[in-house]
This record gives C-alpha cells, sequence and structure tokens, in this order.
C-alpha cells in the first residue's frame, strides 16, 4: 500500500464518504461534507480526520474544507395581535413538544424589543458563539437549540432600534448555523410591524400559529394577525386560546377570569381551525419562570401542549 493509499484508507476509516482527499508533497488537503451534523458532531469529526491524516509518516501539515449542503427548513411562525396574551409560553412548549414528536426542532426569539426565551428555556445570561459570523444556537436542557436578541444584549438593556436594524437582526437569528434542525419554531413580535412583515415577505413561513386569550379585546387583535398572514398568503395553521379558565387549588372550582371560549369561536367565525386551550394555571407560571417549560415533563401542564403540538405536526406532514 503507497502512502496515498494509507492517507485515504485512514481518513475513509473515520469519514467514510463524507471526505475528499488530496495529497500534495507533505500537505494533505481534505474537502470535508457535514450535512446534517450539529456543531458538536462535525467538530469531533474533523478533529478525528486531522488526527487520521496526521497518524502516517508521509503527512506533517492538514488543511481541512467543511461543506454542507442548505437544509430546507419548515418555518412555523407564533403570533399573536397584541402582547400579554402568553404567545411566548406557548412558542417554547410547542417547540419542545414538536421535538418530543420527533421533529428536529430550533427555536427562534423573534420577539426583539422582549427577548423572553433564554428565561423560559433555561438558559439565561448565554451567548452564542459564531462561526464564520454566522449565529451558533445555544443548547438547551430540553433539547431544543435557540438563537435569541437577548443573548446579544446585556441584560436590562432596551433595544430602541428602528425597523431596518430589527430586520437585519432576524435574519441573523434565522440564518443562524442550525445543524439537524428540519423546523424553526418563531416566536414573532406582537403586532403587525416591520419585523412581521419582513419574517413573512423574505422567510415565507409555512404557517403561523395565532395565540390569544379568549377575552373580546385581544380576539380583535388576534384577527388582525391572522388577516396579515392571510393577506401575505401564509396559511393559519390554527388558533390556540391560551389561559383559558382557571381552577383553584384548594376547592378545584373553575372560574373564566378572561371568558370562555372567544378564541375557539372566533377560529370558526374565520374558517381557521381551533388547536385547542391551555389553561391559566399557577404551575404554568411558575415552570416558565424557572425555565423548566412544561412540555419538557410528564406532569399534566404539559399535556395542553402535546396536544396542540400533534395537531401541527399532523398540519405539517399533510401539507
Amino acid at each position: 500500500m503507497d502512502d496515498k493509499t494509507g492517507l485515504a484508507a485512514r481518513i475513509a476509516a473515520v469519514a467514510d464518504k463524507r471526505a475528499t482527499v488530496r495529497h500534495d508533497g507533505d500537505r494533505a488537503s481534505v474537502i470535508l461534507d457535514v450535512t446534517g451534523l450539529d456543531i458538536e458532531a462535525r467538530d469531533a469529526l474533523e478533529a478525528a480526520v486531522r488526527a487520521a491524516a496526521l497518524a502516517g509518516p508521509e503527512v506533517s501539515d492538514v488543511r481541512i474544507a467543511l461543506t454542507s449542503e442548505r437544509v430546507g427548513r419548515t418555518l412555523i411562525a407564533v403570533a399573536s395581535g397584541k402582547g400579554g396574551v402568553g404567545k411566548s409560553t406557548v412558542a417554547a412548549n410547542l417547540a419542545i413538544a414538536l421535538a418530543t414528536a420527533g421533529r428536529k426542532v430550533g427555536l427562534v426569539d423573534a420577539d426583539i424589543y422582549g427577548p423572553s426565551q433564554p428565561t423560559l428555556m433555561g438558559v439565561e445570561g448565554s451567548k452564542p458563539q459564531a462561526r464564520e459570523k454566522t449565529r451558533i444556537p445555544v443548547a438547551t436542557p430540553s433539547g431544543v437549540p435557540i438563537l435569541s436578541m437577548g443573548q446579544l444584549v446585556a441584560p436590562g438593556q432596551a433595544i430602541a432600534w428602528r425597523g431596518p436594524m430589527a430586520a437585519s437582526a432576524l435574519g441573523q437569528l434565522i440564518e443562524g448555523d442550525w445543524g439537524p434542525a428540519d423546523t424553526l419554531v418563531v416566536d414573532m413580535p406582537p403586532g403587525t410591524g416591520d419585523v412581521q412583515l419582513t419574517m413573512i415577505q423574505k422567510y415565507k413561513p409555512a404557517g403561523a400559529v395565532i395565540v390569544s386569550t379568549p377575552q373580546d379585546l385581544a380576539l380583535i387583535d388576534a384577527r388582525r394577525a391572522i388577516d396579515l398572514f392571510g393577506k401575505a398568503g401564509v396559511p393559519v395553521i390554527g388558533v390556540v386560546e391560551n389561559m383559558a379558565g382557571y381552577a383553584c387549588p384548594h376547592c378545584g372550582e373553575v372560574s373564566d377570569p378572561f371568558g370562555q371560549g372567544g378564541a375557539e369561536a372566533a377560529a370558526r367565525e374565520l374558517g381557521v381551525p381551533f388547536l385547542g386551550r391551555v389553561p391559566l394555571a399557577i404551575a404554568i407560571r411558575a415552570a416558565s419562570d424557572a425555565g423548566t417549560p412544561p412540555a419538557a415533563g410528564n406532569g399534566p401542564e404539559g399535556a395542553a401542549f402535546g396536544e396542540i403540538a400533534g395537531k401541527v405536526k399532523d398540519w405539517l406532514e399533510a401539507r
């Protein structure tokens, strides 16, 4: 076996068909296909290829170029017409529940002016690294990686940006190095402004999930959000009614401080699917504040999110 054959064999043993090798003098040049690998896996493979190349006497210098085919990703926008309806909590738990159901999911916190996903996902204070000016999502305890503007600015710092700057920031998040993720759940800012329009026009979500409380004021704004996506040709996957019913922890009696069934009625009126209700529960609030979303556990609070995610998954697979 000559030196070149030995070099190729050593690299093939660790990289199989992912590597193309050239040998010139004492230098080995390797083109390494890392399509579908996450950051840890690609770094490990690159290190293994380098070690294999240097294991023989014929090579003293190794140059490795990483290549990757662009992965087609499905974007799901989680939106609301107004703030304060629990949209971010729904987005975080939907992402986790979809991952539990078998999708490879990433979570984009596109709420530029009020990012909360680092807290919800238990990685507050984390900072994403970058590779060749591309942001690398931060791993979370639930297994769903995230990118958020909250990871790029100092805690408590106000983000006072005009539309173009906010739209540019959104691009950095969505175009991050998401590795094998096939689905990105995008936590949108409330309203129907510049960030929403950039998201719709440039990145064209596969569909939108609209979050509302049952009260009339929230439903008025939810209708505006539905109208925005409809005019842009983005299908509305369905409506989630959040904070729907409060069960007293002492007597068990259920009350409806925000009303009952309004979001379901609005969905029926507008001809869009109703995905389900999430109760107004102290346990959901406490888990969210602690960075342990209910969908990541086995408690009853996560069941509603699992059912909603099941319907979203069915919609994705049927389209």
